[in-house]
């Protein structure tokens, strides 16, 4: 903080709203005032250009869901003294499809195609969630990781479904379903075949006769 207010530079509290109750010692910061630090018998101004900068799922309301698990429920006069709130929400599909193209393009496996398909599935997925519809949504970042399972296993659904694990059966399953909808060209009967044969493999394998 002290080496921000002297350089004049931008402070990023990042996930400020894991912070403990000691966060409230930034206030005079964030009302424009120095501060004195005893240790080394200081007292720092913020120079021209200091610009504190804080990050947070919840707004500072905590998680009443339990999907921000850990955060806290900010100070009120702590919240206050942040003037402006901006909302980020997910990219326009023409930005997030070229996201997703600058991922495949880092991973070493450009398909414009399977981008396009992506963004749509994600988008169609966040109207849903949006709507109450469904309890989770597909970031992008749940497409980047994708897009790199996808650069392993060299196939569409396998690497989705991959992605999609850490939902519960009944989201992974309506997630993949939509997707097969958006994409004609995957067969969701001829992946779950493969899946069946491997499993079959397996349990052979694992006979002792």
């Amino acid at each position: 903080v002290a080496i921000a207010m002297e350089r004049g530079a931008v402070l990023l509290l990042d996930e400020v709203d894991l912070a403990s109750n000691k966060i409230m010692c930034l206030q005079p910061v964030l009302e424009g005032n120095g501060i004195y630090i005893k240790k080394i018998n200081r007292y720092i101004k913020p120079a021209k250009g200091f610009t504190v900068i804080a990050t947070a799922n919840t707004k500072g309301r905590g998680s009443d869901d339990g999907k921000f698990i850990g955060t806290n429920i900010l100070n009120e006069a702590f919240l206050e003294r942040f003037p402006i709130t901006m909302e980020q929400p997910y990219p326009a599909l023409s930005v997030e499809k070229k996201i997703v193209l600058g991922s495949m393009a880092k991973y070493g496996k450009v398909d414009e195609d399977f981008a396009e398909k992506l963004v749509t599935w994600a988008e169609v997925i966040r109207k849903t969630y949006f709507e109450g519809a469904v309890d989770e949504l597909i970031s992008t970042r749940r497409l980047d990781h994708i897009v790199k399972a996808f650069t392993i296993f060299k196939d569409k659904l396998k690497s989705i479904e991959m992605c999609t694990n850490r939902f519960d059966e009944d989201t992974k399953t309506s997630f993949i379903d939509l997707y097969s909808k958006v994409d004609a060209g995957v067969d969701l009967d001829e992946e779950t075949s493969e899946e069946e044969d491997e499993e079959k493999e397996e349990s052979t394998e694992d006979m002792p006769y």
